[in-house]
């Protein structure tokens, strides 16, 4: 709180400076600095101890709200029985797929709230590291990609990561850090937006940031932030959400803020030591 919006609470709480019309407001004598504060009233035990009890009941009522589980987790088979009530990027409660740690979630419910749980998941797979490595890459596009779709994108990702492409990155041909330096790679969804569905596809927006560049003591290519927002038209193919195409554009993005920014040894270590999410709408 700023120091005029402090000024403002304090007006409207009834402790600025003005009385209102009508009434009288009589100066007591401040004070003495030196004897201690004015003696008050002594408030009566009882009442004291029912406010305690009061506040204890309440809190103890919004924990158990706050807790309370909607207990149906299978409700809504239909992709479009269930958009959610709230606003589009609220969450719902509902369970990530269950998953191997350092895999790429999969089994996703058939509605919409999966197929914004499988486009988020994607997204970050599709923004990570491994992308820059040939084998590695194939392999999530294997995950992710409808089955017909797989080669195409083999294809023309090849074409995007190429040896150039990773040397001006500060990358070795493989896609991988040299001696010193920490790559960093990393999607982070911010939210998702369904804007179409049919019994077996959906349409869905995923607002994201992103991290990219070397980090190491002499690195010319630094961590920087950006933002941007990926489309994926989702297809319903065996019992899972697959990507058919996804495309890419930037924005929207905040003002930039006026952090310190880390040094290379701080980045390397938060790299190393901090690891991503399930995300689940």
């Amino acid at each position: 709180m700023s120091p005029g919006d402090e000024q403002g609470y304090r007006d409207y709480q009834g402790y600025g400076d003005h009385p209102e019309p009508g009434q009288t407001r009589t100066r007591l004598p401040d004070p003495d600095p030196y004897g201690g504060a004015p003696r008050r009233p002594q408030r009566s035990s009882s009442r004291s101890l029912i406010t305690v009890v009061g506040v204890v009941v309440l809190l103890i009522a919004a924990i158990a709200f706050a807790n309370r589980g909607d207990g149906d987790e299978s409700a809504g088979a239909s992709v479009k029985s269930d958009h959610p009530k709230a606003a589009a990027t609220a969450p719902t409660g509902t369970k990530p797929v269950t998953t191997n740690p350092g895999t790429i979630p999969s089994g996703f419910p058939h509605t919409t709230q999966g197929a914004q749980s499988a486009a988020a998941n994607y997204a970050v797979a599709l923004g990570s590291a491994d992308m820059f490595n040939k084998p590695l890459r194939d392999t999530i596009l294997q995950a992710v990609m409808a089955p017909s779709q797989v080669a195409g994108s083999e294809a023309a990702l090849d074409k995007a990561y190429t040896p150039a492409f990773a040397k001006s990155l500060g990358l070795n041909d493989g896609g991988t850090a040299p001696k010193g330096y920490t790559f960093v790679s990393r999607t982070s969804p911010i939210g998702t937006k369904v804007t179409e569905t049919t019994a077996d596809s959906a349409t869905v927006e995923v607002w994201c940031s992103g991290l990219l560049g070397l980090a190491g003591e002499k690195s010319t290519n630094p961590v920087t932030n950006s933002w941007f927002t990926i489309t994926m038209k989702l297809d319903w193919v065996a019992g899972d959400w697959k990507i058919a195409t996804h495309s890419q554009k930037e924005g929207p993005a905040p003002v930039p803020g006026d952090d310190r920014a880390s040094s290379s040894e701080e980045m390397s270590k938060a790299v190393d030591e901090y690891g991503g999410f399930t995300y689940a709408r």
